[in-house]
C-alpha cells in the first residue's frame, strides 16, 4: 500500500470496524455490508458538492461543443487565434476547459482511500478483519476466480453483483447520453443509426471488470459508489430543469395615471 494513502486508510479502517461493531447487534452477520455502504454514503455525501461542481462543468463543456467545434473548423491552421477564441469563449461564459475534470480529480484521494480499505488484506500492518466477515456465506475477501470457482454458490453472489453493477452502468451511460443530448439540444438519433464505437459501448463497464478482480467488499463498495453518482446525476438535471422552468412573474406595471396619483397623493 501506497505510504502517502496508508494513515487516512488506517483511520477509515477504524472508523469502518467501529461502525461495523455498533451495527453487530442489530444487523448480525450483514453488519460489515452494511457498514461499507454506509461509510461509503457518508464520504461520498461529504464530496457532494464537488460532484455537482464537476456535473456544472460537463453540462456547461456539452452546451458549448458546438461552438467550440465551430471554431476549431474557423481556425484550425491558425493555433494562437484558435487558442485566443477558445479562451474568450470561457471567459464570455464564466467557466474553462477544466471545469468539469478538476472536481473530479480532488475527489480521487478520498475514492482511492476507499477502494485500497476494502481491498487491501492487511491495514497498518495488521490483518484486515472487514475481509474476513461475510456476504451470504461469501468471506468479504474472496474472489471471483478463487475458492470454490466462478460457478459454485460463491460465485453466483458475485454474478448477482455483477448483474446489478453493469445494470447500473448500462442506466447511467443512457442517461448520461440523454442529458448530454439536452444540454446540447440535439435530438436522440433514430434506433440503429449513428450507433458509437465498440469502445465508447464498452468503455461505461469497465466497473464490472474491476469488480471481477477485486474482493467482495471492494464490489460492494463499487456498487455503492455508482449507484449514488447515477443519483446525483438525476438530481442535479432534475434541479436544472426545475431552475431553467422556474415561472418568473414579471413586475406589474402602474398605468402613469395611478403612479402620478400614487406619488402626489390623495
Amino acid at each position: 500500500m501506497s505510504s502517502f494513502l496508508g494513515v487516512p486508510v488506517d483511520a477509515a479502517y477504524h472508523l469502518v470496524s467501529d461502525l461495523t461493531g455498533i451495527l453487530t447487534p442489530v444487523l448480525g452477520g450483514l453488519a460489515a455490508v452494511a457498514a461499507i455502504v454506509v461509510f461509503t454514503m457518508a464520504v461520498r455525501l461529504l464530496l457532494m458538492p464537488l460532484s455537482l461542481r464537476a456535473l456544472r462543468g460537463q453540462a456547461v463543456q456539452a452546451r458549448l461543443a458546438p461552438q467550440l467545434v465551430a471554431l476549431r473548423q474557423r481556425y484550425g491552421k491558425q493555433p494562437e487565434r484558435l487558442q485566443r477564441e477558445m479562451a474568450a469563449l470561457y471567459k464570455r461564459e464564466g467557466t474553462s476547459v477544466f471545469a468539469g475534470f478538476a472536481p473530479l480529480l480532488l475527489q480521487w484521494p478520498f475514492l482511492s482511500v476507499m477502494y485500497l480499505l476494502f481491498r487491501s488484506p492487511t491495514v497498518g500492518g495488521t490483518v484486515n478483519t472487514l475481509l474476513t466477515r461475510d456476504l451470504l456465506g461469501v468471506p468479504l475477501g474472496a474472489h471471483w476466480l478463487s475458492g470454490a470457482g466462478p460457478f459454485s454458490a460463491q460465485g453466483a453472489v458475485f454474478l448477482g453483483l455483477f448483474a446489478l453493477l453493469a445494470a447500473l452502468c448500462w442506466l447511467s451511460a443512457r442517461i448520461g447520453r440523454l442529458m448530454m443530448a439536452r444540454a446540447t439540444g440535439a435530438q436522440a438519433a433514430p434506433a440503429g443509426t449513428g450507433r458509437p464505437g465498440l469502445l465508447v459501448r464498452v468503455l461505461p463497464y469497465l466497473t464490472v471488470v474491476i469488480a471481477a478482480f477485486a474482493p467482495l467488499a471492494a464490489g460492494i463498495y463499487l456498487l455503492t459508489s455508482l449507484a449514488w453518482s447515477l443519483a446525483e446525476r438525476l438530481y442535479f438535471w432534475k434541479r436544472l430543469d426545475r431552475s431553467q422552468h422556474r415561472p418568473r412573474f414579471p413586475r406589474p406595471e402602474v398605468p402613469s395615471g395611478a403612479a402620478q396619483l400614487t406619488q402626489s397623493g390623495p
